[in-house]
């Protein structure tokens, strides 16, 4: 009887560190599965912040560009709009003429 009661003791107490030691293989994966994303989510961060970057360096180029074709940017936008686009301020009338040879 005894013997037996020791079997099943032995049988419990080894399932019983089976158990512990998935649930703790679980989680180690669980753990290394995060990091890993992390560590992706890291390099994506760093890609946009130097997207970023590159774009503010274009955007100060250009507006250096607009500040140096007219001392004012407003006015270079305004001349442009009205020459190349075709814009006109509110309550303006435009005339088109076409000149012949």
């Amino acid at each position: 009887m005894r013997l037996i009661k020791q079997k099943k003791k032995q049988r419990s107490s080894f399932l019983l560190k089976i158990a512990v030691l998935a649930l703790m293989g679980s989680v180690v994966i669980a753990l290394v599965n995060q990091q890993i994303q992390i560590s992706r989510k890291a390099q994506e961060l760093d890609n946009i912040e130097q997207q970023i970057r590159v774009q503010d360096v274009e955007n100060d180029q250009l507006r250096k560009i607009l500040e140096d074709e007219s001392g004012q940017d407003s006015d270079y936008m305004e001349r442009y709009a009205r020459e190349n686009l075709g814009y006109a301020k509110a309550g303006e009338r435009v005339f088109i003429t076409y000149e012949g040879n």
